[in-house]
C-alpha cells in the first residue's frame, strides 16, 4: 500500500502541474490578445525580451545553421546524386530541417541561453521583494513579469527558427557547391524544396516555435517567481526551469510530429 501510495501520489503531482502550466499558458494567451494589456511599461519590457532571447542569439544560432548546412544538407546532395534519387532533395530536407531539426534545434538553444536567465532574474527579483513592490503599486506581475517574456520568447524562436532554415539552406548549398557535391543549379535547388513544403509544414513550423516557446517562458517564469527567500533557491529554480522546458518541448514536438505524418 506504501508503494501504490507513492505512485499514486507522484501521478497526482504531475497531473497538477501540467494543469498548472496550462493554465499559466492558456492565461499568457488569453491576457496577451487585450489591447490594455500592453501599456508602455510592458511594451518595453517586450521589446528587450526580443532583443536578448532573438536578436543577441542570431549569430550563434547562425552558426548553427552553417554546422547543420555542412553536415545535412551536403551530405543529402551527395548521397541522393550516388544512388540517382536528386528528385527526392526536397522532400529529405524539408522533413529533416524544416519539420524536425531546426525548430527543436533554435528551442534548445533559447532553453539554455534565454530560460535560466529568466528564470534567474524573476528569481533574484522574488527575493529583493521587488515583486511584491509591483504588486504593491498595482501592477499585474503576471501582466507585467510573465507575458512579455512568454511571447517575447515565442516570437524569438519562431523568427529564429526562420533565419536558421534559410541559412542551413543557403550554406548547404554554397557548400555542396565548393565541394562538388553536385548540388545542381540553384533555381532547381530552391524549386525542389519549394515544392516539398505543404501547407501541414508550415503549421508544423509554427506550432512547434510558438506553442514550445510561449511553454518556455511560462515554466521559466512560474519556476522563478516559486523561489521564497533563500539565495540558492534561484540556481535550483534555473535547473527546474530548463528540465521542465526540455521535457515540454519534447512532448510538443512528438505528439505535432504524429499528427503531421498521420
Amino acid at each position: 500500500m506504501k508503494a501504490l501510495t507513492k505512485v499514486g501520489a507522484f501521478a497526482i503531482a504531475k497531473v497538477r502541474s501540467a494543469v498548472t502550466l496550462s493554465a499559466a499558458v492558456w492565461g499568457v494567451l488569453r491576457v496577451a490578445l487585450r489591447r490594455s494589456t500592453w501599456p508602455r511599461t510592458s511594451r518595453n519590457v517586450l521589446a528587450r525580451q526580443i532583443l536578448f532571447t532573438g536578436f543577441e542569439a542570431t549569430r550563434f544560432v547562425s552558426l548553427l545553421a552553417v554546422a547543420v548546412g555542412l553536415s545535412i544538407v551536403v551530405q543529402t546532395q551527395m548521397w541522393l546524386a550516388r544512388v540517382g534519387q536528386t528528385e527526392f532533395l526536397g522532400p529529405v530536407l524539408v522533413m529533416v530541417v524544416i519539420r524536425e531539426a531546426g525548430p527543436l534545434l533554435v528551442n534548445f538553444v533559447i532553453i539554455g541561453r534565454s530560460g535560466t536567465a529568466i528564470a534567474t532574474e524573476l528569481g533574484n527579483m522574488k527575493i529583493a521583494g521587488e515583486v511584491y513592490l509591483l504588486d504593491a503599486q498595482g501592477l499585474d506581475p503576471f501582466t507585467y513579469l510573465v507575458v512579455p517574456r512568454a511571447v517575447g520568447a515565442a516570437i524569438s524562436i519562431f523568427c529564429l527558427t526562420v533565419v536558421f532554415i534559410l541559412v542551413s539552406f543557403v550554406s548547404g548549398y554554397v557548400s555542396g557547391w565548393v565541394l562538388q557535391a553536385n548540388p545542381g543549379p540553384i533555381d532547381l535547388f530552391v524549386n525542389s524544396v519549394f515544392r516539398a513544403v505543404q501547407p501541414a509544414d508550415a503549421g508544423n513550423l509554427f506550432i512547434k516555435t510558438i506553442i514550445p516557446g510561449l511553454t518556455t517562458g511560462a515554466i521559466c517564469c512560474l519556476e522563478g517567481l516559486s523561489v521564497h527567500t533563500a539565495v540558492t533557491e534561484v540556481p535550483q529554480a534555473a535547473t527546474r526551469a530548463v528540465v521542465r522546458s526540455t521535457i515540454a518541448l519534447f512532448i510538443v514536438s512528438a505528439v505535432v510530429s504524429a499528427v503531421t505524418y498521420l
